[in-house]
């Protein structure tokens, strides 16, 4: 969910502008992990109202609702990492993906649980041991890595293109 339908990346930004007065540029942060990027990241995700106002990533709402007509969809998100996000989590969902139904939303402590065709995530610790096709979902911190076996995509178009 979050770096791929939810554009996390524009809400630490923001968040960080906020607490520093600094605008960071995103090709700066290519390669660098998120809590790295971001020195109050662990505090931003823990906070009211982060996952809650995350801007939705480009075209994900579209292309995902025509998925939804011809592919059983699941959003996952290992939200138990920071459990004060499952009802802002949800809430977004329910705003912003409104064709995606409770009973295909998965929340979770790890993706190792989850045994479908399509895999498609920002993380590749999520990917590797995933068994079925997986796309990697570009974002700064995964630039510069593929993994052995992951297609890597960039946009929901690209995604839309590959899969319909």
């Amino acid at each position: 969910m979050d770096g791929v339908l939810a554009d996390v990346y524009s809400q630490f930004i923001a968040y960080h502008e906020r607490d520093f007065g600094e605008r960071l540029v995103i090709r700066d942060l290519d390669g660098r992990p998120e809590f790295d990027a971001f020195p109050k990241g662990r505090v931003h995700v823990n906070s009211k109202g982060f996952f809650r106002t995350a801007p939705v990533i480009l075209n994900s709402r579209e292309v995902l609702q025509r998925l939804n007509r011809t592919y059983r969809i699941f959003v996952v998100s290992a939200a138990m990492e920071f459990p004060q996000s499952l009802s802002e989590k949800q809430e977004w969902l329910n705003e912003h993906f409104p064709f995606i139904g409770w009973q295909q939303v998965v929340f979770c402590g790890t993706k190792d649980i989850i045994d479908a065709d399509v895999m498609i995530d920002d993380h590749l610790k999520n990917l590797d041991r995933f068994k079925g096709d997986t796309f990697l979902f570009s974002q700064p911190h995964n630039h510069g890595h593929a993994g052995t076996r992951h297609r890597r995509v960039s946009t929901w178009a690209e995604i839309e293109q590959i899969l319909l």
